[in-house]
């Protein structure tokens, strides 16, 4: 089939277009500020600027053991996890550096106040119990009609059977509200007290119920508080889970001593146990032999990060079955757990901001350095192969569109040394072209046919190809492996542009020399 030249254009044809959408789709996405990017690649924090903290344990007040700290260095990962989607920052990055020491990289961020702020706040875990939906059936048309009095929202068709506009409607089949319904057609009831919101609605609910209007019509000592951002591309596009829980905790962290992830030797399923104190253990006791049956949701940093429900009276240990969760999502909640006891607070030992105006020069440089590197590699090719120069620029334009669009696809961020990566990728790219364009010569050098020539020549150098692009490529997966921001950000570039060229090389300039061999005659000959 990749015989045929029809399918063959066709395919490079798919992978242009596709590279082109991402690419326009990340340069005209909306900002935190609600205007559109502008940015069809994420550039990192060497490039548009911001702050990057390191932070340790503060061990001033109280000496840790090194298996403590190596735990509490884990669970704080968690917490600054956690805190750093408060701060609207887009692509941080949040890692361990060692074994006592998180980086915190905030691209885009001036002045981190703020962030030093939320980062060295103590952790606070706390056991609320989630309210069923149907407690609010009939606030649900006030609430409408409160939003679209105080943001004067249009009102939106509630989506049949997605959402809770059903819930409220009258005899008539109308909506009491008369149709308008801004908030109850973004919120889809996925289970007895929580909702689920698709993230494009996120940031636009977050300021419905932020309203105080609103907060007056929700039932007595209850709240809203966000479930986790899903994990993984797909699971974050579905949305965010919205919980409706009782406003008072019916326990706090204080009480935890020990939380750790298992397999349910009966059930093989992955559970969390934990131990509490002998005065938490009577009031878990208590307040669970009070709501069995009822879900209970286990909040840090008021995100909601599991509700579980309560299937029997709970003392000093107990145990929270995942039901068909992993055991790696059991080891989160475990850590979870163990973060609201957080043994010390976080101190900020390191902090580095750079302006966007040096930002502005990385990218200035590494623009003239790649025009330069390319320039040079274009007039190289082409005044030493001639016409199949030309068809191997052609082919290496192509590369660097399938460079920068599988970087937007995959929300890669770029870096000044992931421009390093890249300059050197489009060397890599011209010198597979080399290696084909020196073995088709060697093909006409003994008399053989162009189009046979051009066949033995692709295949004679595929393997020398292969091999030299797949020893970088682990060289690149080593890189960030053991890397940290800015060698992750060359290694990225570097393995993407390694797969791309291997594309462009083998399978887009021998489609190209189809096309030319089309029109060419043995006497003709080739301009190689």
């Amino acid at each position: 089939m990749l015989q045929n030249l029809k399918v063959r254009l066709a395919i490079i044809a798919v992978a242009l277009l596709g590279s082109l959408f991402f690419l326009y789709r990340n340069y005209s996405h909306p900002g935190p500020d609600g205007k559109p990017t502008r940015q069809a690649v994420t550039l990192g924090l060497d490039l548009q600027g911001g702050s990057q903290l390191a932070l340790e344990i503060d061990e001033s007040k109280a000496r840790l053991a090194p298996e403590q700290r190596a735990d509490a260095i884990d669970r704080a990962l968690k917490i600054v996890r956690t805190r750093v989607d408060e701060l609207g920052v887009a692509e941080p990055v949040v890692q361990k550096a060692g074994d006592d020491r998180i980086i915190v990289e905030l691209a885009g961020l001036q002045g981190g106040a703020r962030a030093k702020e939320v980062l060295q706040r103590t952790a606070f875990l706390q056991f609320q119990m989630v309210h069923s939906i149907a407690e609010m059936q009939q606030a649900f048309p006030r609430i409408d009609r409160v939003v679209t009095e105080a943001l004067g929202t249009k009102g939106a068709a509630p989506k049949p059977g997605s959402t809770v506009g059903g819930l409220f409607k009258g005899a008539a089949g109308q909506d009491s509200t008369g149709g308008a319904t801004p908030f109850t057609s973004k919120v889809a009831p996925v289970g007895e007290g929580e909702f689920l919101v698709q993230a494009a609605d996120v940031p636009e609910v977050e300021r419905y119920i932020a309203l105080p209007a609103v907060q007056r019509l929700l039932p007595r000592g209850t709240e809203f508080l966000w479930g986790t951002p899903e994990r993984g591309t797909q699971q974050a596009e579905q949305g965010r889970r919205l919980f409706l829980v009782d406003s008072r905790a019916m326990m706090t962290g204080e009480y935890l001593e020990q939380a750790q992830a298992q397999t349910d030797p009966q059930s093989m399923r992955p559970i969390v146990t934990f131990e509490l104190s002998r005065r938490g253990g009577r009031v878990f006791e208590k307040a669970t032999g009070e709501n069995i049956g009822k879900q209970m949701a286990i909040v840090l940093d008021d995100r909601v990060f599991s509700a579980p429900v309560i299937q029997s009276q709970i003392g000093n240990r107990g145990q929270i079955d995942l039901g068909g969760g992993t055991l790696e999502e059991a080891s989160d909640l475990a850590l979870v757990l163990r973060a609201g006891a957080l043994p010390a607070p976080l101190r900020i030992v390191e902090e580095r901001t750079i302006g966007p105006s040096l930002g502005q020069d990385s990218i200035d440089n590494g623009r003239l350095a790649g025009l330069i590197g390319i320039a040079a590699v274009v007039l190289m090719v082409i005044g030493y192969y001639h016409f199949s120069g030309v068809l191997a620029v052609i082919a290496l334009c192509l590369y660097v569109v399938l460079i920068l669009g599988s970087m937007a696809a995959l929300g890669a961020t770029l870096t000044f040394p992931g421009i390093a990566g890249l300059i050197l990728s489009v060397g890599m790219a011209v010198d597979a072209n080399v290696l084909i364009f020196e073995r088709i010569r060697e093909e006409l050098a003994l008399g053989r046919s162009i189009r046979t020539s051009i066949s033995e020549g692709f295949s004679n150098a595929l393997s020398a190809i292969v091999d030299s692009n797949l020893t970088t490529l682990i060289t690149a997966a080593i890189l960030y492996y053991v890397g940290t921001g800015p060698v992750r950000g060359f290694a990225v570039t570097l393995a993407i542009g390694i797969i791309a060229s291997m594309f462009t090389a083998i399978f887009v300039t021998r489609t190209l020399f189809m096309v030319y061999a089309e029109r060419r005659t043995a006497a003709q000959g080739i301009s190689i």
